[in-house]
């Protein structure tokens, strides 16, 4: 994997939960979240992994929730928001459940425990967040891909980024492997469920420790 890692440098993980499945599904890949935190601690002192994502109030049922359950009893801290509903313009019902706010904040509260941030998102409009906080003196990798089609990366956010980690070169390491999944219902196998897309009802704001 490339990017320039130090031992003992104290990193954290800020995982855009809709941006990064969109990225993997385009590349064709499911992400084994067990072996991605594994890499992780080995690449420096990993004082936390935040995972962020939408939810859809109300809903009986969410796909995602088991994979939401999982990550927050194996060393995930969740940030989760519900949905808003709305209407637009022409009158269609539109969901949105945007999380860049509530990363950013964590990103710049938890700057001065850090020396490496790991950004997993294309997303252009962190292109000022990092920039801020590498004036704070830390380093930011960013992981996405350039290799679907489109890119999912923005450039001017790859362009600010110290390090630039490919999402298809990062996936032997962190792809699950078919095989290993288990015949039985979603709701009984935590690793099953996905993320959703970027224009679905992406992930409430229930933080563990």
């Amino acid at each position: 994997m490339k990017g320039s890692f130090y031992e003992n440098e104290r990193l954290a993980l800020f995982i855009d939960g809709a941006n990064l499945y969109s990225a993997a599904r385009a590349l064709g890949f499911d992400i084994d979240y067990r072996r991605l935190l594994k890499v992780f601690r080995d690449k420096g002192r990993l004082v936390r992994a935040y995972y962020y994502t939408a939810l859809v109030e109300d809903q009986e049922y969410s796909p995602i929730r088991p994979l939401i359950d999982w990550l927050d009893y194996n060393g995930y801290t969740m940030v989760t928001k519900p949905t808003k509903e709305f209407t637009d313009a022409t009158g269609r019902r539109k969901i949105k459940g945007n999380m860049d706010i509530e990363l950013a904040i964590d990103v710049l509260e938890m700057a001065e425990h850090l020396d490496h941030v790991v950004l997993f998102s294309g997303d252009g409009d962190f292109r000022r967040l990092v920039e801020a906080v590498q004036r704070k003196g830390l380093r930011v990798s960013v992981v996405s891909t350039i290799k679907s089609a489109p890119p999912m990366v923005a450039d001017e956010l790859r362009r600010q980024a110290d390090d630039f980690i490919e999402l298809a070169d990062l996936a032997p390491l962190i792809a699950r492997n078919p095989s290993e999944r288990p015949a039985r219902p979603a709701m009984a196998q935590p690793l099953g469920p996905r993320e959703p897309e970027d224009d679905a009802p992406p992930e409430p704001l229930v933080r563990s420790a």
